[in-house]
């Protein structure tokens, strides 16, 4: 069993930054490719980035490449999401993920092994 808490969301304004963090809890951490998705209300989940156990891979959807980027740290458990030049159609539910099996695609949800609870982030314009 995993539990994802995300952190970091809030309130910024378009061209700003934020920086989110998913901590998790258990000893397999390194077990699982780690990834974000993001939601807003009445759309689908959307799959944001994915980062391989050792941190050596990572997959972006086009709507965030070169503004977006996923670290990990396998000794704090811990997954960071810097997100640079946001823009108001970032705004979402951002959602941490762990799956047991990583994809250099964009992520599938039924991949998912784990979901955080999500962090709110608000970009105004």
């Amino acid at each position: 069993q995993v539990q994802l808490v995300e952190s970091g969301g809030g309130l910024v304004q378009a061209g700003g930054s934020l920086r989110l963090s998913c901590a998790a809890s258990g000893r397999t951490f390194r077990n699982y490719a780690m990834g974000w998705f993001r939601q807003v209300p009445g759309k689908e989940r959307e799959f944001v980035v994915g980062i391989s156990y050792d941190g050596s891979t990572t997959t972006y959807a086009d709507s965030v490449k070169g503004r977006f980027t996923i670290s990990r740290d396998n000794a704090k458990n811990t997954v960071y999401l810097q997100m640079d030049s946001l823009k108001s159609e970032d705004t979402a539910v951002y959602l941490c993920a762990a799956s047991l099996r990583y994809s250099s695609s964009a992520w599938y949800r039924s991949s998912v092994n784990y979901w955080g609870k999500g962090t709110l982030v608000t970009v105004s314009s």
